[in-house]
């Protein structure tokens, strides 16, 4: 099970680390690796990190900061709050505009009734899109490649195995653990 903190390293085709975010940076800071891939494995996202400084500076960076170091100060606490564009028709603005809260508040609250209808879409979505990320970085050129992503997206667990079976094994091995929800309760063994 992927937690929600969990990162692997690739290096070429070989799998170097999979791990939580502590342990990546104490196991990237502790070598001279060259180029890497760092994937986020709840999100399939490449990320990078800032490895200048000692540890405890990269730790710094790239940890967020957890309630018992969190600087306490006036106002609201921080929520994690990140500001971006939303484009809607004027008839929504006007309809948000009479909701209770506020705009953000309505669509926060519109988010998560939509997410609690369909939890097992939603994961199944969700790791769809993290192992075409994965994929579309680490696989894009490999033979098969647009074969198994469309199987991915039909839930074909054979046809992704027969359109994968060529691949270097870590990358082949590691996309199948994240599309494990995907493929849950497929007939089809992994080879």
């Amino acid at each position: 099970m992927k937690t929600e903190d969990q990162i692997t390293i690739f290096q070429d085709q070989n799998r170097l680390f999979t791990g939580e975010r502590r342990e990546a940076l104490r196991f990237l800071k502790s070598r001279a690796l060259g180029q890497v891939f760092i994937f986020e494995d709840r999100t399939g996202r490449q990320t990078d990190f800032d490895l200048s400084g000692s540890l405890e500076d990269v730790l710094a960076r790239a940890l967020p900061e957890t309630a018992s170091t969190a600087r306490p100060g006036p106002g609201r606490p921080r929520l994690g709050v990140v500001p971006r564009e939303v484009t809607l028709l004027p008839r929504h603005w006007e309809w948000l505009e009479t909701q209770r809260g506020g705009a953000s508040a309505t669509l926060r609250r519109l988010i998560d009734e939509a997410r609690k209808k369909d939890p097992e879409g939603e994961r199944l979505q969700q790791a769809q899109a993290a192992t075409d990320r994965f994929l579309g970085v680490m696989a894009g050129d490999l033979s098969g490649y647009e074969e198994a992503a469309r199987a991915l997206y039909q839930r074909d667990r054979g046809s992704f195995l027969a359109h994968s079976a060529a691949w270097p094994g870590d990358i082949r091995a590691h996309a199948l653990e994240l599309a494990a929800p995907v493929f849950a309760g497929t007939d089809v063994e992994a080879d």
